[in-house]
């Protein structure tokens, strides 16, 4: 059976069609227009639909090359059902290299947003009205600020099974349950009935080919999972995720030079030392000692710290006998080299 077009912002696209549409946003002081371009790709047989989100934080620029491998895979040629791609949602931020709003706010702390409020709410309820409202799922794709990196994760609802499997059809290294917080996207997200993914890797304002791929073929994944894409059978099987219910910052207790011991991806103990922070000429020195058992998902990349800055983030692990394998695990490819283009 044929789907009947797909109407969004006052167009309509037809089965087997590929469109791009403009959404006016604004004007800069210039008067230059700027735009929400959603990239709508409708298949002839009929289905859910996905959204895909980049650069809701303008310097996470990681989401736009994500989107462009997968609207681009050669899997899309006989979708069912509705893809929308928006690359670059905060444009604002991507312009100019910054994670905010030319108001200073944070688009992911603005949601459900308001036709009557700032830039950053209005961007808000036009992105969630035009696209979140017209999907069943979405994949929020994310890096870590500046000057940090974060391992490829999936972060979810706690209480949502079904996100649960889609995030475990993903195969990131590691799962992350997480409370969502009022004002993000995921949050209004899940107030409007729409299930989300959010995935994090890698940092702000670069690109990162491991979590570039690992994204790639994840979102490829959950597109198989809800019936979109035809089924594979991969040559390069990935681990099953690690489970966490928890997450902690481990911070400077003084500040100096860092001197780092652990890597993202790299399991630590409770207790156990994984840097030192010393003053220029190591004359003094402090330990940074982790206060869980789990895995490091996130860290500075900056040496230079200052006293109560976060600079290892780590995923409590309840499960020792799968954290035991992780390293092992993570030896082998988190991507599948035949989803990638």
């Amino acid at each position: 059976m044929t789907p009947p077009a797909f109407a969004i912002g006052g167009e309509r696209v037809q089965p087997g069609e590929r469109r791009t549409i403009d959404l006016p946003v604004s004007v800069l002081s210039n008067h230059t227009p700027m735009s929400l371009a959603i990239h709508a790709i409708h298949g002839s047989r009929p289905g859910p639909v996905l959204f895909l989100s980049g650069a809701v934080h303008g310097d996470e620029i990681l989401g736009v090359e994500i989107i462009r491998r997968v609207v681009n895979h050669t899997a899309l040629g006989s979708l069912a059902g509705t893809l929308l791609a928006v690359p670059i949602v905060n444009a604002f931020g991507f312009l100019s290299h910054s994670r905010y709003m030319p108001d200073r706010r944070d688009l992911n702390r603005s949601f459900p947003g308001s036709d009557r409020g700032s830039l950053a709410s209005l961007l808000a309820d036009l992105f969630l009205r035009e696209v979140v409202l017209r999907a069943n799922y979405g994949i929020d794709l994310h890096t870590a600020g500046l000057h940090r990196s974060n391992l490829p994760q999936i972060r979810i609802a706690p209480d949502e099974p079904e996100l649960l499997a889609l995030a475990e059809a993903f195969r990131p290294p590691v799962v992350l349950i997480s409370r969502l917080r009022e004002g993000t996207l995921r949050h209004s997200a899940r107030e409007h009935g729409v299930k989300m993914l959010l995935y994090e890797g890698g940092e702000a304002l670069r690109f990162d080919e491991t979590a570039i791929r690992t994204a790639v073929s994840g979102v490829l994944r959950v597109m198989r999972a809800l019936g979109m894409i035809a089924p594979t059978e991969s040559r390069h099987p990935s681990a099953a995720p690690v489970i966490s219910h928890a997450s902690t910052w481990l911070r400077a207790p003084e500040g100096g030079i860092l001197r780092a011991g652990r890597a993202i991806g790299e399991r630590v103990s409770k207790g156990e030392k994984i840097a030192e922070i010393s003053d220029p000429l190591g004359l003094n020195s402090a330990p940074l000692v982790s206060d869980e058992t789990g895995i490091v998902i996130g860290r500075t990349n900056l040496p230079i710290v200052h006293r109560g800055e976060a600079l290892f983030h780590i995923a409590r692990i309840k499960d020792t006998d799968r954290l035991d394998r992780f390293g092992s695990d993570l030896a082998a490819p988190l991507y599948d080299e035949d989803e990638i283009i």
